[in-house]
């Protein structure tokens, strides 16, 4: 019988972390200035981001060194597992061969602390006292509360209003960690205020957080604000999943036919199947299947406009070219916390819209039951964000067995859901309902994006 699981020698973690921008077969749109609408310079972003990080985000180079300090870190958990999902594969009697490559495992039990990590030591390394930012689930608030509490950096988080209130114990989490974690919208910057005056019972968005986040670092010196995916820096920090991997599926003797993963902003995915795309832009591997999985009440891939448009709902951030449902969309108060957001990587978009990655939309309950299925083969809870590659993964497993064939799955697992119980509970009662996301209001939504000319 093959190993149920692959793990890496600490010596053999990677090193480096993957720039796909190099190898992209056209070049990513520009990301566009708000008031001038011209491409955004480094130093316009140096009031919010440490040079560190910028360069990242414009970087010719195919690979970019891991600081020591950043690895010394990594090394509390990483490298990360592969299993093989037997009892999975059984349970489905599919020949698909199922792989996950398992991110629970950090502190804070998600992908997250990879660029977290990375985020707080760059801005300790420029002398930065504090730092603000946004949370949906509290993955992202947790782990850079983690991160921050590592090299000492003051933090303020912004949680998505109904996510505060569904997943209390994530703001714990992160309070334990020493950071400050208020309700979004909230009276403490102009953009919470606003809404606040137009929607008292506004449940939230990270979009709405992110105006926040930013509207407060924009106004003190000392502070710089963190994003925890979208940006291709942050999806550069997570590459270290997928070379991981890489190595694992060759100690597998296997190579994937399909990579599944669910998608927010993106960045986890990315993490994964980035160090395999250049497989398929080379032709190495062009029946490689990459497939983004997203919550129908959040079909930012699947209904979306691939548009220029806001990161925030306040119109504050540079304008990126992405799919998006509009950044004054205010999404359902679902459990997929993590994956309520308007927008969408442009890396990833960039990669859908020249048709070298799929996307799927998938429904809230079936999401949750393909969770208890994993949860009852495998062992592992997972996050209601991860359901959703884990219900996409199944689907694809039983397509193999209607047809017979032997296809290798490789399932990004982003985290465990130790404290998403209230939405198993709500699951297994028979409370949870599901929610499409009307097509009227994602017409209404995308009627307020910004005019660019030419674009």
């Amino acid at each position: 019988m093959e190993r149920a699981i692959y793990f890496l020698d600490q010596k053999d973690m990677p090193t480096r972390w993957y720039n796909v921008l190099p190898d992209l077969p056209e070049p990513l749109p520009a990301v566009l200035h708000p008031g001038t609408g011209q491409p955004v310079t480094p130093d316009d972003l140096a009031p919010l981001f440490p040079v560190g990080l910028i360069m990242q985000e414009f970087s010719p180079e195919n690979y970019i060194e891991i600081p020591d300090e950043v690895q010394e870190i990594y090394r509390t958990w990483r490298p990360t597992a592969l299993h093989r999902a037997y009892r999975l594969e059984k349970a489905l009697d599919t020949p698909a061969k199922i792989f996950y490559k398992y991110e629970g495992t950090s502190a804070a039990g998600s992908h997250k602390p990879n660029t977290a990590v990375a985020q707080a030591y760059y801005n300790k390394v420029e002398g930065i006292k504090r730092i603000t930012t946004e949370t949906g689930a509290g993955q992202w608030g947790s782990a850079l509360a983690m991160g921050c509490m590592l090299f000492g950096i003051e933090l303020k988080v912004y949680m998505v209003r109904v996510s505060y209130e569904q997943k209390p114990y994530r703001r714990i989490l992160m309070e334990t960690w020493g950071a400050r974690v208020i309700p979004s919208p909230s009276s403490d910057t102009n953009a919470g205020r606003n809404m606040l005056a137009k929607d008292p019972d506004c449940p939230g968005s990270l979009g709405l957080a992110i105006s926040e986040a930013v509207e407060d670092a924009a106004t003190r010196e000392d502070t710089h604000y963190s994003l925890g995916s979208v940006l291709n820096h942050v999806l550069l920090h997570q590459t270290i999943i997928g070379q991981e991997a890489r190595k694992q599926m060759e100690m597998a003797d296997c190579y994937p036919d399909i990579i599944v993963g669910c998608v927010g902003g993106g960045s986890n995915f990315a993490g994964m199947f980035l160090p395999f795309i250049k497989d398929k832009i080379t032709g190495k591997k062009p029946r490689l299947r990459i497939i983004n999985v997203e919550p129908e009440s959040c079909p930012t891939l699947t209904k979306g406009l691939y548009a220029y448009d806001f990161g925030d709902a306040a119109g504050m951030t540079p304008l990126l070219k992405m799919f998006t449902l509009g950044h004054e969309f205010m999404p359902p108060p679902v459990h997929a916390g993590g994956l309520r957001y308007h927008g969408m990587a442009p890396i990833i978009c960039h990669l859908h819209k020249l048709g070298l990655v799929e996307a799927v939309a998938v429904p809230q309950v079936a999401t949750f039951e393909a969770g208890v299925t994993f949860a009852r083969t495998e062992g592992i809870i997972s996050a209601p964000e991860t359901n959703h590659a884990i219900r996409a993964t199944i689907d694809e497993a039983l397509k193999c067995k209607e047809s017979g064939e032997s296809k290798v799955i490789l399932l990004a697992h982003s985290g465990h859901g130790h404290f998403d119980m209230a939405a198993y509970e709500s699951y297994l009662s028979g409370k949870l309902t599901d929610y499409e996301y009307p097509e009227e209001k994602v017409k209404a939504a995308l009627a307020s994006l910004p005019r660019v000319p030419g674009a």
